[in-house]
């Protein structure tokens, strides 16, 4: 699949991501978007990431403009950190998808492109020249992520996790030692877990089942009260409880929200529709994506500038769009998807209540999501299977098993079907992988496992006879 151009900023293979391809995207970002005069530039840990991101740090410099170098960074910090100075940045990081893949997450001085910053960069790009003016200087900032940690270290204070014994799963997430740094700084004691040295795509949404697995064993052998994680770039956060319990993103994102006072949320479709009846929050729901939700919590604040707005992801990434204020400081808003502080405050807020987290989400109404993915699929067949589950209600009731009938359809992303159960399940193919998403959302745990399982063993079957 060649590389392609979407809500996650540019993917393809590294194979396909050419020096020239590379360069051309960063000509058409700088020529359609605003950019301050500069461009601060980070990087995963992907074997790739070096090599791409000396491309683009050229690129930005054959354009005249100020790069700066932030090398191995998360992508907050590095969004951070431009933002803080009035410039762009470019993220080179794949996320969560395999290491044979890499991409560029493209930001403005004011923090995420928009969809309408996609659609100009997508137009400038065969348009979009080569330098040949005056080279831009180079200038490194290899501590930017100090800012960034000293945001919550400043907020939270030293004692926010005093008594806590957590695990941090390093694998190859570049945010592995900050995060240990400021957890540490926050007074945890971190037990470092099966750090990498080669790149292991991990997929805060769809937590692998031998991951799970570990989880429990980890807190076990270790005495743990959470295990905490990131994605590959920094910005989704992996969290299980004292017992190796997963807490989705899902969870996370109400759990942080309260914790901070926000009054209004904007959450994508597939998010859990326990945030409704927590009766804590107005819920604005948009299209999965980050740029969306950003939309959305834009729009809450034209209506009314000192709106507390929030927003979050099913992956767990947390956007807060308001001066929140922490037990020992202010929390200035960061609109752009973060893995800390969803880990942080839900962990402070069990805390300071005397609970185990187990305890803080078991007092949340009773709805529980799965995910998981089909991977390696035609595009082409994907859609075409979503396109006739939509038009035909029969083929939707001879795909869809849950016991009960259908009782709505939203179409707002994918195909997400409600059934007279209350249960739901939700099928979007990706915008930039050749895989299928499947979420689920029902009553119990294993109801919503169930139902996922059973969801994707069909569209595994119906999808690999092409």
């Amino acid at each position: 699949m060649p590389p392609k151009f979407g809500t996650s900023g540019l993917r393809g293979l590294v194979t396909e991501l050419t020096d020239a391809l590379v360069a051309a995207h960063v000509r058409a970002f700088l020529a359609a978007c605003p950019h301050g005069g500069g461009v601060h530039v980070g990087r995963d840990l992907r074997a790739s990431s070096p090599r791409i991101g000396q491309t683009v740090l050229a690129a930005v410099r054959e354009a005249g403009l100020e790069a700066t170098d932030c090398g191995a960074v998360p992508t907050p910090a590095l969004a951070l950190a431009a933002m803080g100075r009035g410039q762009a940045a470019i993220m080179v990081t794949g996320s969560h998808i395999p290491d044979d893949r890499n991409g560029l997450k493209f930001y403005l001085p004011t923090g995420e492109i928009a969809k309408s910053d996609e659609a100009a960069i997508l137009a400038a790009l065969e348009q979009a020249e080569t330098g040949g003016g005056t080279t831009g200087p180079l200038q490194e900032d290899p501590g930017c992520g100090a800012a960034y940690a000293t945001r919550y270290t400043e907020a939270f204070g030293p004692r926010a996790l005093e008594g806590l014994r957590i695990g941090v799963y390093q694998h190859s997430s570049v945010a592995r030692d900050l995060l240990a740094e400021v957890l540490q700084a926050l007074g945890a004691v971190c037990v470092p877990l099966a750090r990498s040295e080669v790149f292991v795509p991990v997929d805060t949404e769809a937590v692998d089942p031998a991951l799970r697995d570990l989880l429990p064993a980890w807190t076990a052998q270790h005495g743990l009260d959470a295990v905490v994680s990131t994605d590959g770039d920094g910005d989704r956060p992996l969290l299980a409880d004292g017992a190796g319990q997963v807490l989705p993103g899902d969870v996370l994102g109400p759990l942080t929200a309260r914790m901070l006072g926000a009054k209004a949320l904007v959450t994508p479709v597939s998010s859990n529709t326990l945030v409704e009846a927590m009766g804590d929050f107005a819920v604005t729901r948009t299209r999965i994506g980050s740029p969306h939700v950003i939309a959305g919590m834009e729009a809450a604040l034209r209506d009314d500038p000192q709106a507390r707005v929030a927003g979050y992801e099913a992956n767990g990434g947390f956007l807060l769009g308001f001066e929140a204020q922490g037990p020992a400081g202010p929390l200035p808003p960061l609109m752009t998807r973060d893995a800390l502080l969803p880990l942080i405050a839900p962990l402070a807020a069990a805390r300071a209540a005397g609970q185990s987290l187990a305890q803080l989400a078991a007092a949340l109404p009773a709805r529980f999501t799965a995910s998981g993915r089909v991977t390696g699929i035609d595009t082409q067949a994907a859609a075409a299977l979503i396109a006739a589950l939509e038009a035909e209600p029969e083929a939707r009731a001879a795909f869809f098993e849950t016991g009960a009938p259908e009782q709505a359809l939203d179409l707002t992303d994918g195909l997400r079907v409600l059934f007279e159960s209350g249960e739901v399940v939700h099928l979007r193919p990706s915008g930039n992988a050749p895989e299928m998403r499947c979420y689920a959302e029902a009553a119990s745990a294993p109801r919503a496992e169930a139902l996922m399982t059973a969801h994707l063993d069909r569209l595994d079957q119906r999808l690999s006879r092409g």
